[in-house]
């Protein structure tokens, strides 16, 4: 299988002056292009000994601070990140021909920047985070649902439902950022961020 990239390019002077302004750009074609969960990432994260692993994640937040995605700190990549927090987010844009790859560190956010988020959540969600031993073996799918249906109970639609403490952000600093346009006969553009002190440098890759 194969495709041939027809897309417009993408130029050094096409470009905003820092990564974030750039993803801004990119993030509101995707959205008004209509793709699925625009927001949706691949994030990879490593153990101590380098052992990779991947899933997709929802992008919940960006501005020049980063990028920030919240989860479950003891599922399998809040371990891995409390070893390693060397992280790469991929926005897989496909229907655009295009890639954002951000390579950077992560971070817990402050607590009361998760409880802000973590009140905006469906009230479901909320009930979810604390149901949900997120990466760790379950019984069977009725175990899971039974402990749900006891959250429900202690907590009905419309109560509060306290943030759990083993839940909550990260923020991703970029150290690169690279933005991947497809283009005819595998000549891509490829146009990275590299931050040099308090100031962003930019290079072209090959393809």
């Amino acid at each position: 299988m194969r495709a041939q990239y027809r897309a417009d390019g993408l130029t050094e002077p096409d470009l905003a002056a820092e990564p974030h302004e750039q993803f801004a750009r990119w993030f509101k074609d995707a959205a008004a292009a209509g793709l699925h969960e625009p927001n949706a990432m691949v994030v990879s994260t490593a153990d101590a000994a380098g052992r990779p692993s991947s899933r997709t994640v929802l992008l919940k937040a960006f501005d020049d601070r980063g990028f920030v995605f919240f989860t479950n700190y003891t599922s399998r990549k809040g371990r891995e990140l409390g070893e390693n927090p060397h992280i790469s987010l991929l926005f897989p844009w496909h229907p655009l021909a295009r890639q954002v790859i951000v390579i950077g560190t992560a971070a817990r956010i402050g607590r009361d920047e998760t409880a802000a988020y973590f009140r905006s959540r469906p009230h479901g969600s909320q009930l979810g985070a604390w149901a949900s031993d997120q990466s760790s073996p379950v019984a069977s799918r009725a175990e899971l649902e039974h402990a749900y249906e006891e959250l429900a109970a202690r907590y009905p639609e419309g109560e509060q439902v306290p943030a759990p403490p083993h839940w909550g952000g990260y923020r991703v600093t970029a150290e690169t950022v690279e933005f991947w346009q497809g283009r005819e006969n595998r000549l891509h553009d490829r146009l990275r961020y590299v931050r040099t002190g308090g100031t962003w440098a930019i290079e072209r890759l090959a393809p």
